[in-house]
């Protein structure tokens, strides 16, 4: 396993160094899921949630998530992000909305954190807009799916 770069020889945080790495085409997806109780999925599809258009607001803080992440992870580079793509999925058979994030750069760092964000955010927004309807949903299951680019080369999780 490879060492922890977050931490100095003391293990003390720190920012790591990539100032001497190259620029390279990086991209990483991310997914997760929020289930939900049978009449709140329905309604989501539906459009009937009373705050407005979930899967519409929940696109959008997943877009903004991912170009703040260096905001909210301590020790995340800002990056300048190219691209950022949120797409929701609708299992009507387990209530559950499917939360896929891809997002793009070219620069010395990943962006698994952001697509990881942009799923976390966009997942708590789901919850935010339906939870006076359903208390009881779960958001599950967030995971970094692919990332290609950098040292590391292309890496594919076993689903």
């Amino acid at each position: 396993m490879d060492p922890l770069t977050h931490f100095d020889e003391k293990g003390g945080a720190r920012m790591v160094d990539v100032s001497l790495k190259g620029d390279t085409r990086r991209e990483a997806v991310a997914r997760g899921r929020v289930l939900m109780h049978r009449d709140t999925f329905r309604r989501v599809r539906d459009g009937q949630i009373a705050k407005g258009d979930v899967l519409a607001v929940a696109r959008l803080a997943g877009i903004m998530a991912a170009k703040r992440t260096s905001d909210l992870i301590p020790l995340c580079h800002p990056l300048s992000l190219t691209g950022v793509d949120l797409h929701f999925t609708l299992d009507e058979l387990h209530s559950t909305v499917e939360i896929e994030s891809r997002v793009k750069t070219t620069g010395k760092t990943g962006v698994e954190m952001e697509a990881l964000t942009a799923v976390s955010v966009a997942a708590l927004t789901i919850y935010d807009m339906c939870k006076a309807m359903d208390k009881n949903m779960v958001v599950s299951d967030i995971r970094l799916v692919e990332k290609t680019g950098g040292k590391s080369g292309h890496y594919i999780r076993e689903e």
